[in-house]
C-alpha cells in the first residue's frame, strides 16, 4: 500500500514516514498543495496524511477534490489546528479522521490501521498460495500456520504480489509499489529484492515461487 504524507514541517515528515515506512508501507512526501496534487496525478495512494497549514494555503480546500480523483482514497488530517470549529470543518470536507499535533506515532499508526479498516478502504481478507497466507489489512504473513517476519521493502514485493497471483506484474508497476519516488534506488534493487525473498521462501517451504522473466516482470505462483 501506498501513502502520501503531505507535511512542511521537514523532521516531522521524516520522523512519521520512518515509523510508517516500518510497517511496511511505501511513503511519498509532499510538503506543499502543488505537490500533493502532482503526487496524485502520478500515483494511487491508498491513504493521504494531510496537514493543513501549508505554505501555499490550508491543505483541508484540496479533500473534495482528491476524492474525485481517487474516491477509494482515505484521507486522515494531521494538524494543530484543535479547535473544536476547525476540527468539524475538517471532518466535514470530507476527512474521514482527524488528528491534532503533536500526538504520539503509536496513535498515528492505529489511526491509519483503523481508517483503512473501514468500509470502502482498501483491506481485504487474507490470500492464501501454497503454505502460504497474506494478510492485506495487517500485512502479516504466516507459512505453514507460522507466523513469518519480513523487511518492509519485502513485504511490499509480496503485496504487489499476491494481489495479482499468477499474473505477470510489470518491473515499472513493482518500482513504484515498493519505493516511493524520494528512494535512492540502486540500478539492481528489484533484482536483489527478488532473488532475496525468492530465497528466503523457499527455505521456509512456503510452497510458493516467484517467477522472473527478462522484458515482462514478475509472477507469484504455486510451488509445482
Amino acid at each position: 500500500m501506498r501513502i502520501l504524507l503531505v507535511e512542511d514541517e521537514l523532521e516531522l515528515a521524516r520522523q512519521i514516514a520512518n515509523e510508517v515506512r516500518r510497517a511496511g508501507f511505501v511513503v511519498d512526501c509532499a510538503s506543499s498543495i502543488a505537490s500533493a496534487i502532482e503526487a496524485m496525478e502520478e500515483y494511487p495512494y491508498s491513504l493521504m496524511l494531510l496537514d493543513r497549514r501549508l505554505p501555499d494555503g490550508d491543505a483541508i480546500q484540496i479533500v473534495p477534490k482528491v476524492r474525485l480523483k481517487q474516491p477509494d482514497l482515505r484521507v486522515l488530517v494531521l494538524s494543530a489546528l484543535d479547535e473544536l470549529d476547525e476540527r468539524i470543518r475538517g471532518l466535514d470536507a470530507g476527512a474521514d479522521d482527524y488528528l491534532t499535533k503533536p500526538c504520539h506515532l503509536s496513535e498515528l499508526m492505529a489511526r491509519i490501521r483503523a481508517s483503512l479498516r473501514r468500509p470502502g478502504g482498501t483491506a481485504l481478507p487474507p490470500v492464501i498460495i501454497g503454505g502460504m497466507s497474506f494478510d492485506l489489512q495487517a500485512r502479516t504473513v504466516l507459512i505453514n500456520g507460522e507466523p513469518a517476519a519480513f523487511h518492509p521493502r519485502e513485504l511490499a514485493l509480496l503485496d504487489a504480489l499476491i494481489r495479482r497471483v499468477g499474473q505477470f506484474v510489470r518491473r515499472n508497476t513493482l518500482m513504484s509499489e515498493i519505493y516511493g519516488f524520494d528512494d535512492e534506488v540502486q540500478p539492481h534493487a528489484l533484482t536483489v529484492l527478488v532473488a532475496r525473498v525468492r530465497t528466503r521462501l523457499n527455505g521456509l517451504h512456503a510452497g510458493v515461487d516467484i517467477r522472473s522473466e527478462r522484458g515482462v516482470g514478475c509472477m507469484l505462483i504455486k510451488s509445482p
